[in-house]
């Protein structure tokens, strides 16, 4: 057997299995190649007719047996998941990284900024505080988490991506733990999950940890939290980026008075008025940000 066919055939029972998706791919095919081609060490673009060895087809078959029988997702498994074209190890003390804030990071509205001082918060693996590192070359980043085996997670990453240096890692509850810093640019994928959402989960998504799903009744207790803090830690002309999944109508319902952009219907930005005085730039022209 190849590899190719040992993913074609992993595919269908993955199909067969009635799998739910969403920890990196949206597909059985896109799953099975994942799993097999980094179950076997290989890249992405390996070849496909290579022939594993009967230790390596035992390997795929007891990764391809718990993805079934314990709906564990791949990223666990392989304890390795990608985020804009970059690998973070991730195991289940996470989230595995899905974050729509990484697309943003090569926007030209968020890379035309100038950056000093940013907060990856609700960090989880570190992986945003990371490609944000990435992004803004000269920026010092604070990735700061609530919760201690995250942040080890955290830690792990940022030495394996070698930015010890400039990503520091904080154990925080939002804010409340960074001594009244201020940031130029606030990047966060809080908990933002309802608790009606939270009940219709699927199996894959209870091997995450609760506390960076759970939002509370209509998703947006920390979305709150965060927005009331946010004047309070933003320098002058500073941003704060959002992801709130599909919360974007119960977002608008509940600060319907705050002057909100989507730069993507997953994610809003907030500039305070104070911070948008500064700037002297009115709201209606801000670039990006409305």
């Amino acid at each position: 057997m190849t590899v190719g066919e040992l993913i074609e055939r992993t595919a269908r029972r993955f199909a067969a299995a009635g799998l739910a998706y969403g920890h990196g791919t949206d597909n059985a095919r896109d799953e099975a190649a994942w799993l097999v081609l980094r179950g076997l060490a290989l890249p992405f673009d390996a070849d496909l007719e290579r022939e594993p060895s009967p230790a390596e087809l035992q390997r795929i078959e007891r990764l391809v047996e718990r993805r079934i029988s314990e709906r564990v997702p791949v990223a666990y498994l392989l304890k390795e998941a990608w985020l804009a074209g970059h690998s973070f190890y991730v195991d289940e003390r996470v989230i595995v990284p899905r974050s729509h804030i990484a697309e943003l990071l090569r926007e030209p509205f968020l890379a035309r900024r100038s950056v000093a001082r940013l907060l990856d918060l609700c960090t989880g693996s570190g992986c945003v505080a990371i490609l944000a590192a990435r992004a803004f070359p000269s920026a010092q980043v604070d990735a700061a988490d609530i919760s201690p085996p995250a942040l080890a997670v955290a830690r792990k990453n940022v030495a394996r991506h070698r930015l010890g240096r400039r990503v520091r890692v904080h154990q925080s509850d939002l804010f409340g733990g960074l001594s009244g810093a201020r940031y130029d640019l606030i990047l966060t994928n809080p908990p933002y999950v309802s608790m009606r959402a939270m009940a219709e989960l699927p199996a894959e998504y209870r091997h995450e940890p609760r506390l960076a799903l759970a939002g509370g009744r209509d998703g947006l207790d920390s979305v709150a939290r965060i927005l009331a803090a946010a004047p309070l830690h933003l320098a002058p002309g500073g941003l704060l980026i959002c992801e709130v999944g599909d919360a974007k109508a119960a977002v608008e319902r509940r600060f319907a008075r705050l002057q909100l952009g989507w730069p993507k219907p997953e994610v809003f930005s907030f500039e305070s008025a104070r911070t948008a005085s500064a700037r002297r730039t009115p709201p209606s022209r801000a670039k990006g940000a409305r």
